[in-house]
């Protein structure tokens, strides 16, 4: 197979996305930076300034449009690591500690970053900044006194959270970040029922699954109560890092109400896209005229009254016309199940459990490796090296081997950049500019490739580092030199040589994948469908497109690994399926009158349990995967985006017959795929 699907993997890796620009966090990004470093100037005392920029810049990575409570702590919990990990940092440069002290440090704290970056979302931010901050204070020339480092990059950070009070303030409807993402969510889901029947429809479902997984992230309740379902596997991350399937909702809250009509009508809509059924364009409308709704506050949205002919078209009648009355104030017969008290232990179990652990030692034996590499290295600043290492491995980055190379170029770059800068000036105001318009980008090149990441940040490090003290332009071959010596050591000891390859973190997010499946199948089979089944359908949906995720980002891997991608991407399109299937057949369930078959069940668990049983042989199905299938893949993993590609993912032409079992034609794609097997 040659030419095309060898350039193909190459064309997915270089191509950029193009999320839309966040000018409100690039303006708050820009200020965070631009305050402290002109304080410190003003002052005279640019050292103090530069932590103070540096704190701000770490507070801008992990920055997000959400409620206050939310933003501020998921900055406080990576500012604090950084804090720390500057701390520990300054303090063995202090005591000049020596190369073998120095190593043993970093080695023990990159096991603790990389234990702690294997918890969850904001464990990975936190356990990152921990290991960057503790090589950085080793290296960087030590502020007066020594130990104000940390504080002032507290304070920097502290600023930032201040910029963004009043964003997060839900004093105002259309500023509510929690509003704009429901608001975002029901256009999706419109964009979607627009799309019934069509070939667009299966890649308008995909982003109203993100849309979704989105705002269920922005509701406080989300801390910490969890569903009855199954939960993924720790230290597996999805579009915006480990998943935590956990039940959002507040029965007080309007917003978690409206949230949980918004799941209802869902699914219903997948119910329809999976059996091919169109609805009115009057009634296709609704979910936007629910989202202008929300924007505004609230207020009436008449639900045409139509005919549903099929169980299908009468669950998402029923579920629009709940959605109108969430969202003009009226409470609702939603029937969603409670959520268990939370678990308390639950942080300590992640943090020791085995995939932490071993992602622990992962990063542990790259810093260890480039300590004894760079323990007589006679360029100097080796700190550069260690910190490069703790960003190539952060777990919820994408494909570690595109992150590598990507840094190692970008690097290249970046230093092409500031040389043609500081050729020009190196007049500090100029250089306190140039920084500020560095970290403005950072929220936009983030989401659009880590390589035009590393181009961005590698001028913004190197300006800091002349601000502080150093000669920036000494700086350019040495920089070049570790980023290629870092990117090394991760791709042969983190990469190629660790025993957990890369291609199967695919098959344990197929098997979390069929597991919640398999969960949801059954609530609704037992005849919960309209209790727990809503949260195990959510449930499956996070865990599916995590299993999409983590293939796209498989398709960026040279081969074996690309092509074995390619081979697991059919199952993972006949999984998403089902998934309508099952909602389907949970419409037809309840507004049809059908009884489960238990032939029929048991033929899709039978199905289930051998794709499950594929996946941990690591053996994927042989079925060949058509153009149609194929989803092209941005190369990085910042977050959820449209494919390029408009895949069709809908093996029959036809409506389905809603007077058969849409559970037996879901079994019968399923035998199908795995007969190839």
């Amino acid at each position: 197979m040659s030419s095309p699907n060898a350039v193909s993997w190459w064309a997915r890796a270089a191509r950029p996305a193009r999320p839309p620009l966040p000018l409100t966090l690039m303006v708050r990004a820009a200020a965070g930076m631009a305050v402290p470093l002109a304080v410190g100037l003003l002052v005279h005392r640019l050292d103090l300034g530069v932590f103070a920029g540096l704190g701000a810049m770490h507070a801008t990575m992990n920055d997000r449009v959400e409620p206050s409570r939310l933003r501020a702590a998921r900055i406080g919990a990576a500012v604090l690591a950084s804090a720390l990990g500057m701390l520990l940092g300054t303090a063995l440069q202090r005591a000049d500690a020596d190369g073998l002290t120095l190593g043993v440090a970093l080695t023990l704290t990159a096991f603790a970053s990389g234990a702690l970056s294997a918890t969850g979302p904001r464990g990975s931010a936190a356990g990152m900044l921990l290991l960057v901050s503790a090589a950085l204070g080793s290296g960087m020339p030590l502020p007066g006194p020594w130990w104000a480092a940390a504080p002032m990059m507290l304070a920097g950070a502290g600023f930032v959270v201040l910029l963004g009070l009043p964003a997060g303030a839900p004093g105002r409807p259309a500023a509510d970040p929690r509003n704009r993402a429901l608001a975002a969510a029901y256009d999706a889901l419109g964009r979607t029922l627009a799309d019934l029947g069509t070939p667009r429809a299966a890649a308008s479902r995909r982003v109203l699954t993100a849309r979704l997984n989105q705002f269920q992230d922005l509701l406080p309740g989300r801390a910490r109560r969890h569903t009855k379902g199954p939960t993924v596997p720790t230290g597996l991350t999805g579009p915006n890092g480990p998943t935590d399937p956990t039940d959002p909702t507040d029965p007080t809250d309007p917003t978690s109400r409206m949230y949980e009509a918004a799941l209802a009508a869902t699914e219903a809509a997948t119910g329809l896209l999976w059996a091919r059924r169109p609805v009115p364009p009057e009634v296709a409308e609704v979910p936007n005229r629910l989202a202008a709704a929300v924007r505004r506050g609230g207020g009436e949205v008449a639900v045409p009254g139509w005919r549903p002919d099929t169980p299908a078209r009468q669950a998402l009648d029923v579920a629009l016309r709940a959605a109108a009355d969430t969202v003009a104030g009226r409470d609702a017969q939603l029937g969603t199940a409670p959520a268990p008290a939370p678990d308390p232990w639950r942080l300590r179990v992640r943090l020791l459990s085995g995939p932490s652990v071993r992602y622990g030692l992962r990063v542990a034996l790259c810093i260890a490796v480039g300590s004894a590499v760079t323990a007589n290295y006679p360029l100097g600043k080796s700190y550069w090296v260690p910190m490069t290492i703790a960003f190539v491995l952060k777990p919820d980055l994408g494909s570690v081997f595109l992150r590598a190379v990507s840094r190692s170029v970008g690097t290249v770059l970046g230093v092409a950049v500031t040389a043609a800068l500081l050729v020009l000036t190196t007049e500090e105001w100029a250089l306190a500019v140039v920084a500020a318009l560095c970290v403005a980008l950072l929220p936009y090149v983030t989401a659009a490739h880590y390589g035009l990441n590393t181009v961005v940040m590698t001028p913004m490090a190197l300006v800091l580092i002349q601000l502080g003290g150093q000669s920036g332009a000494a700086e350019f071959r040495p920089r070049v030199l570790d980023s290629v010596l870092a990117s090394a050591v991760v791709l042969l000891f983190g990469y190629l040589l660790w025993p957990e390859r890369p291609r199967h973190r695919i098959e344990p997010r197929l098997v979390t994948a069929t597991t919640a499946l398999r969960a949801y199948l059954d609530a609704v089979t037992a005849g919960r469908a309209e209790r727990a089944e809503v949260w195990l359908r959510r449930t499956a949906y996070r865990a599916l497109a995590d299993a999409r995720q983590e293939v796209q980002q498989g398709l960026v891997e040279p081969p074996p690994t690309g092509r074995l991608a390619e081979r697991w991407l059919p199952a993972t399109a006949a999984l998403e399926r089902l998934g309508g299937a099952v909602a389907a057949f949970a419409a037809q369930v309840r507004y049809g009158g059908r009884v489960p078959d238990p032939a029929e069940v048991d033929r899709v668990r039978r199905a289930l349990d051998e794709l499950t049983a594929a996946a941990r042989a690591h053996r994927p199905p042989t079925t060949p995967t058509t153009p149609t299938d194929r989803t092209t893949a941005p190369g990085h993993a910042a977050g959820p985006s449209t494919p390029h590609d408009t895949p069709h993912d809908t093996p029959h032409d036809t409506p389905h017959d809603p007077t058969l079992s849409a559970l037996g034609r879901a079994a019968d794609e399923l035998e199908t795929l795995l007969a190839g097997g």
